[in-house]
């Protein structure tokens, strides 16, 4: 007789099964059913010829130990862990993998919420299944260190937390990591994630991202911020003309970041907006007013941006002329959703070989009454 030797799937499963039946009642007594979405599998890519050796490597499924997050070797990428974006984190994990000359020396920070439905350990688990030898660490971002501060937005989406987690990185990540890529969850990474990380920050830069110079800067305030003489100052001196950036990629420098309080300096602005409304969207604009006009230019190959459509209607979007290194759906309409409902955009098609979502076994449900 011969035992066949169960998958990582199936012992994820197996965790799930039994985590919720030992947790349910005390974690989840307001709902019906969880149901959690399940992921294949992906392939392990190894290091090329001449990458660093990381030291250390803890296989831990939920967290790294202190010494394997500050290794030296490691390319350092923040993104958020949420339920309801995990399938475009998966997929955005994978792109960087994939294109990397390095897989292995890439370190995975995610920043989750602490009322997530699926609560971190969970999230860590469905990481892990999906990805077993991922370098990575989850932290759980406090929404009460943001909530007080946050103005009602043009869609609610963007009213969410953990849009503001970015701003709280130099706090949240350990003081060994000095310098990180932020990326979004709706993007994919089609080039060598080390090109992006070997960027210069220059001067008293802290971070840098691709410019827009041909966009109307000023339609990112109101007019009330513009016509106070007092507010609008705030881009006088600066290095060079303000220009809008998407804060979805971002090389940040953390030390300085630190050593100029700039958490503070965002947070003050967005008290400002509390008391007289001086912008419409989320958590874009008090990034614009810290840093727009010192910002370290990046190739704009680097976030190929607004593929997701406006903000309202999510209509589909074409390339922008020249080469691409990241595709990002900033805006309303997102890949899966459209994909699913069967009504892609063009581009769309791009996204779906990187999603490992499984869809004909897709939900796993537990009646929490019958518990």
């Amino acid at each position: 007789m011969y035992l066949l030797k169960p998958s990582l799937a199936v012992k994820v499963s197996i965790f799930i099964l039994l985590f919720f039946v030992s947790n349910a009642i005390r974690s989840y007594p307001l709902l019906d059913s969880v149901i959690l979405p399940r992921f294949a599998e992906a392939p392990e890519y190894r290091n090329g010829d001449g990458c660093s050796i990381s030291s250390t490597f803890s296989s831990s499924s939920s967290s790294s130990s202190s010494s394997s997050v500050c290794d030296s070797s490691h390319v350092h990428i923040a993104m958020t862990l949420d339920s309801e974006y995990l399938r475009g984190s998966m997929a955005a994990v994978l792109s960087v993998l994939k294109h990397a000359s390095c897989p292995e020396n890439v370190f995975f920070h995610f920043i989750s919420s602490e009322s997530d439905k699926f609560g971190t350990d969970l999230l860590s688990q469905l990481v892990r299944s999906s990805f077993p030898s991922l370098n990575f660490k989850v932290y759980v971002f406090k929404e009460s260190l943001v909530k007080k501060l946050i103005s009602s937005s043009i869609r609610e989406a963007l009213e969410n937390p953990l849009n503001y987690a970015r701003n709280y990185l130099a706090e949240l990540l350990e003081p060994c990591v000095n310098r990180v890529i932020y990326l979004d969850s709706d993007l994919l990474v089609v080039d060598d994630i080390h090109k992006l990380w070997s960027i210069s920050l220059t001067g008293s830069r802290v971070i840098g991202a691709p410019e827009y110079c041909h966009a109307n800067f000023t339609k990112y305030f109101t007019d009330g911020f513009w016509e106070n003489s007092i507010l609008s100052k705030v881009f006088d001196g600066r290095k060079n003309k303000p220009c809008y950036f998407n804060t979805g990629v971002m090389v940040m420098d953390l030390e300085k970041w630190r050593q100029g309080k700039y958490r503070r300096k965002i947070e003050r602005w967005m008290e400002v907006q509390k008391q007289r409304r001086i912008y419409e969207l989320g958590s874009l604009p008090p990034f614009l007013l810290v840093f727009a006009g010192d910002v370290e230019a990046i190739d704009h190959k680097w976030n190929q941006h607004g593929l997701g459509g406006d903000n309202v209607v999510g209509s589909c979007r074409s390339l922008h002329p020249g080469p691409v290194s990241l595709l990002h759906w900033s805006g309303k309409g997102k890949p899966w959703s459209r994909l699913d409902a069967k009504m892609p955009c063009p581009l769309d098609l791009l996204w779906a070989p990187y999603d490992l979502y499984l869809h004909q076994q897709q939900q796993f449900e537990l009646p929490i009454s019958s518990l």
